[in-house]
C-alpha cells in the first residue's frame, strides 16, 4: 500500500506511522545520508571541509541557523538544499491552514475536527517541495506579514466577534509550520519585527492583536545575513542572535580550481555558444584570477565583498563577445581572445563597490586595472618572472621579443573584428613569440597557442616592457621607448 493512499487518521495509525518534529526529521535523514556516504549538499563547492561540516553539526544539534557571509557565498543555496533532507511526504489534517500534524494538532480547526471525527478525520499528504518558505527581509515587512493579523472580512463572513480567535489570519511563519522557513538579509528586517521573532524561536508563543496564542510551531529557521560591519542598513538585535543555535560563517573559494567549478556550473550558456566558441584553459583561469584580484584591490570595498556572480556573468559576457565578433567576421567557429576580455567590463563595474579613491579613478579604469593585475599574477605561473630591477648586461628571455617591437616603428595592431585566420597571421608574424612559448610552454595545443601569444604581449605591457594603446577598432602594441630614441 502506497503511503499516499492513506486518507484518514485511523488508517494512518493502523499503518504504524510515527510523527516527529522537522528538526528530528532533518537530523535522522542527515544521519542516514552520512552513513551511506552520500553528498549532503550537492552542487556546493569549496565548503567540503569548512561550512558543510558546521552546517551538518548544527542540523544534528537541532539548531536554528544563521548563515553569515558576504554577497555571492551560496547562503541561500545552502538553505534551499536543506529541503533534500526532508521526508518525501508528511500527513496533514485536511483543511488546516498551518499544516497541522494529526498526532499533534495545534490549531483550533484541527483540534475540533479530530474531536468530532476521530479516526475518520481526513488527511492529505504534503510533499517536501511544498515545505520550504522564503522571505526577503525588507524595511516594509510588517508583523502582520510574518505573524498574522485580525481579518475583518473573515469576521463579517463568519459573523464572529473580534474576541473570537477564528478571525485571525495567519502570517507566513505560522503557515510554514513543519517547514523550513528562511529569512534572507536578516539585518534589513526592522528591529521591532526581529523582536516579534523572540517568542516564536524560544517558547512557541505568538501574539496577534491582543490574542495570546500558545502555538508550539514546529519550524526549522534559517537566516542569512551579511556581516554587521558591512551593512549600513541595520543589524541583528542581540537577543535574537542569542536565540539562534548556530551561526555559520561562509567564505569565497580559496583557489582558482574551485572557483572555476562554481562558474562553469552556474553560467547560463547557450548550447550554440558552447559549440561555436572554444575557451582555452588559461582564459578560464584568467577570468577567475580577475575576481581574486578584485577581492584584494585597494580601490574596492573589501567589506562589501566581490560576489561569485561576477565571474559567472563575466563568462557569459566573454562568450557573447566572442560570438558577436565571429558573427560579424563570418567565422563559424572561433576561440576566445584576450581582447575579448574588454567585453566583461560591464560585468565588473556593476558588481563592485568602490571606496572613495576608486570613485575618483572611475569604475571602468578600476576594471581595466584589475584585468591587468590578473594577467600579471597569472603570467608568473607559466613564464619566468620579470624582475623590476635587473643588471644592465643581464640576459632576459624576453630580450628578442622586445627587440622585435623596437624594430617595428609602427607597432603591431590587433583589430577587434579580425577573422580568425587574419588574427593568427598577425601573431605568427612575431617570430620571437614562437621561440618563447616553445621554450616554456611546449605542450600547448595549437589552438590555445594564439591566446597565450596575446597573453604574453599583455603581460609585457603590465611589466612596462611594451606599451598598449586602445583605439576605436582594436589594440596597438609598441615598444614604449622606440619612438623617443628614433625621434618619431
Amino acid at each position: 500500500m502506497e503511503i499516499k493512499d492513506i486518507k484518514t487518521f485511523g488508517a494512518l495509525k493502523k499503518a504504524g506511522y510515527k510523527s516527529k518534529s522537522i528538526k528530528e526529521e532533518l537530523r535522522d535523514n542527515l544521519i542516514e545520508k552520512i552513513k551511506q556516504k552520500e553528498t549532503t549538499f550537492e552542487g556546493v563547492f569549496g565548503y567540503e571541509n569548512t561550512v558543510i561540516p558546521e552546517l551538518e553539526r548544527a542540523i544534528l544539534s537541532r539548531h536554528n541557523i544563521n548563515l553569515l557571509g558576504l554577497r555571492g557565498q551560496a547562503k541561500t543555496r545552502l538553505a534551499r538544499l536543506m529541503m533534500n533532507l526532508l521526508d518525501a511526504y508528511i500527513p496533514v489534517v485536511e483543511g488546516s491552514e498551518i499544516n497541522d500534524d494529526p498526532f499533534n494538532p495545534i490549531s483550533r480547526h484541527a483540534k475540533e475536527l479530530i474531536k468530532e471525527k476521530g479516526d475518520a478525520t481526513p488527511i492529505f499528504w504534503l510533499h517536501k517541495s511544498e515545505r520550504f518558505a522564503e522571505k526577503l527581509a525588507t524595511p516594509d515587512v510588517t508583523v502582520a506579514d510574518i505573524i498574522g493579523d485580525v481579518d475583518p472580512i473573515k469576521a463579517a463572513n463568519l459573523k464572529l466577534s473580534y474576541a473570537d480567535d477564528r478571525v485571525i489570519h495567519y502570517g507566513m511563519i505560522p503557515r510554514a509550520n513543519r517547514c523550513i522557513f528562511v529569512i534572507n538579509e536578516l539585518p534589513d528586517l526592522q528591529a521591532r519585527i526581529q523582536v516579534a521573532l523572540f517568542n516564536i524561536l524560544q517558547e512557541g508563543d505568538i501574539q496577534i492583536r491582543g490574542f495570546k496564542l500558545r502555538l508550539p510551531l514546529d519550524i526549522q529557521f534559517v537566516f542569512t545575513a551579511n556581516p554587521e560591519d558591512y551593512t549600513n542598513r541595520g543589524s541583528i538585535v542581540t537577543p535574537l542572535k542569542d536565540r539562534l543555535g548556530s551561526q555559520i560563517l561562509t567564505h569565497y573559494p580559496a583557489d582558482i580550481e574551485t572557483a572555476r567549478q562554481i562558474t562553469e556550473q552556474e553560467a547560463r550558456l547557450v548550447e550554440s555558444q558552447k559549440k561555436m566558441i572554444k575557451v582555452p584553459d588559461m582564459a578560464r583561469d584568467l577570468l577567475e584570477q580577475i575576481v581574486f584580484e578584485a577581492r584584494r584591490n585597494d580601490y574596492i570595498d573589501a567589506k562589501s565583498g566581490v560576489s561569485a556572480r561576477l565571474s559567472i556573468t563575466a563568462l557569459e559576457n566573454l562568450l557573447s563577445t566572442a560570438e558577436r565578433r565571429a558573427l560579424i567576421s563570418g567565422d563559424k567557429i572561433t576561440t576566445v581572445r584576450l581582447g575579448d576580455f574588454m567585453g566583461i567590463i560591464p560585468s565588473i563595474t556593476g558588481k563592485i563597490e568602490l571606496v572613495y579613491e576608486g570613485e575618483q579613478e572611475g569604475a571602468v579604469a578600476v576594471a581595466n586595472t584589475i584585468i591587468g593585475e590578473a594577467v600579471k599574477s597569472l603570467f608568473v605561473e607559466f613564464f619566468p618572472k620579470i624582475e623590476k630591477l635587473q643588471k644592465q648586461d643581464a640576459d632576459s628571455p624576453y630580450d628578442d621579443l622586445v627587440s622585435w617591437f623596437f624594430n617595428q616603428k609602427e607597432g603591431l595592431e590587433l583589430l577587434d573584428d579580425l577573422r580568425d585566420k587574419e588574427y593568427k597571421q598577425v601573431l605568427e608574424s612575431i617570430s620571437p613569440l614562437d621561440d618563447l612559448i616553445g621554450a616554456y610552454q611546449p605542450k600547448l595545443s595549437h589552438q590555445d597557442t594564439y591566446f597565450v601569444k596575446e597573453f604574453v604581449l599583455w603581460a609585457l605591457v603590465e611589466y612596462k616592457l611594451l606599451s598598449k594603446n586602445r583605439f576605436s577598432k582594436g589594440l596597438q602594441f609598441k615598444d614604449p621607448y622606440g619612438s623617443f630614441i628614433s625621434g618619431i
